[in-house]
């Protein structure tokens, strides 16, 4: 069995590196990796991929950035030619980018089976473009290899045959689970004793003016009570500037480069709580036992709610600032583990496509 794993942003290492090293156990699985290029990540150095033990991309498109169209449909320009050259019995695709929805979209129409892992997740907002991605990447798709039990409910809803949905677990958690006790703080300055971690990147909160100075207001009032770490991301910091004067001080939100993946788990690992919009740390603070508040009006990744650490706050911040206050006070929201985040996905995702194989 020839299986072709297609990622194209640092988030999808994360979830094929365990699935890469659970077929290695397997002498009759090939594996190729192709990286699209989707997103220019410098983090993608040597010591990346010897922490997640995985080769690099077999094959590296260079796709880079654009709009949505443009980039993936030079994605699928690119991708075609290459599936064409390698004939694999199955492409693998990973979450919610447009590499995923353009891989899936080349392997369909070629008659090669698409299996999607972290499939059925639905924030019902279609004004994401992950959310059409997920859609359509479903809906495509021969195997749907899902993290959580409200996903599968999701595809029933939609008409997805029962018989195609394999409930494995979480992926992400494997490599969390693989790489948290190697995890080293790195040196931030200025920084002792009790921090909160922050992370924004999301339009709906940077893109709009007011809504950036009521976050950053509400940041500086909680950074006096707990100083916040705030590993800033480009476009965020672009935006920020273009405040100018507006920008309320905060001496004690402390503002860092992006840091690693490796890096990112230790600071939420030892934080009091994480502040985010990204769907990746709901899931990996859930899975360390930390407190996390989403500043987002939905998630596609409810269970993080319903069973563990996550609270969604939307733009609301005086509730921002309550929540905090309860975390400090001892009161903060506990949770539980779901089933199946226990660092054993990849392997049953093993046995999943090695049965699916044999029946074909």
């Amino acid at each position: 069995m020839h299986l072709l794993h297609v990622v194209g942003a640092r988030p999808n290492f994360m979830k094929v590196a365990p699935v890469i090293r659970a077929f290695r156990e397997r002498s009759d699985v090939e594996q190729t990796l192709v990286h699209t290029g989707q997103h220019y990540d410098p983090n993608l150095s040597d010591i990346f991929f010897e922490q997640l033990e995985i080769p690099r991309p077999d094959i590296s498109l260079e796709v880079g950035s654009g709009s949505h169209a443009r980039q993936t449909a030079e994605i699928m320009i690119r991708f075609e030619e290459k599936v064409l050259e390698r004939q694999p019995d199955w492409v693998m695709v990973y979450g919610d980018i447009n590499s995923t929805v353009a891989a899936a979209l080349v392997a369909a129409k070629l008659g090669i089976k698409v299996a999607h892992v972290e499939a059925g997740l639905r924030s019902f907002d279609r004004t994401m473009p992950e959310e059409l991605n997920r859609l359509v990447t479903d809906q495509l798709s021969d195997l749907l290899l899902t993290s959580s039990p409200e996903a599968e409910v999701n595809l029933a809803k939609e008409g997805v045959s029962g018989e195609k949905v394999q409930f494995v677990g979480n992926v992400m958690i494997d490599t969390v689970r693989y790489l948290v006790d190697k995890a080293q703080m790195p040196d931030i300055p200025g920084l002792s004793g009790e921090y909160a971690l922050l992370t924004m990147h999301r339009p709906s909160n940077v893109d709009v003016p007011e809504t950036l100075l009521r976050i950053l207001t509400a940041l500086r009032d909680i950074s006096e009570k707990l100083p916040i770490v705030f590993p800033i991301h480009p476009r965020t910091k672009a935006r920020i500037a273009a405040l100018g004067g507006d920008v309320p001080e905060a001496p004690h939100l402390i503002v860092v480069d992006p840091v690693g993946y490796v890096e990112s788990l230790a600071l939420q690992k030892h934080a009091k709580l994480v502040m985010t919009d990204s769907g990746g740390l709901q899931e990996e603070t859930t899975a360390l036992g930390i407190p996390c508040l989403t500043i987002r009006e939905n998630t596609e990744r409810p269970i993080t709610v319903t069973e563990g650490t996550n609270t969604l706050i939307g733009t609301d911040m005086d509730l921002l600032r309550t929540e905090v206050d309860k975390i400090l006070t001892g009161n903060g929201k506990a949770g539980r583990i779901p089933d199946n985040w226990d660092g054993r996905a990849a392997e049953r995702i093993v046995n999943v496509m090695a049965s699916v194989s044999r029946h074909i």
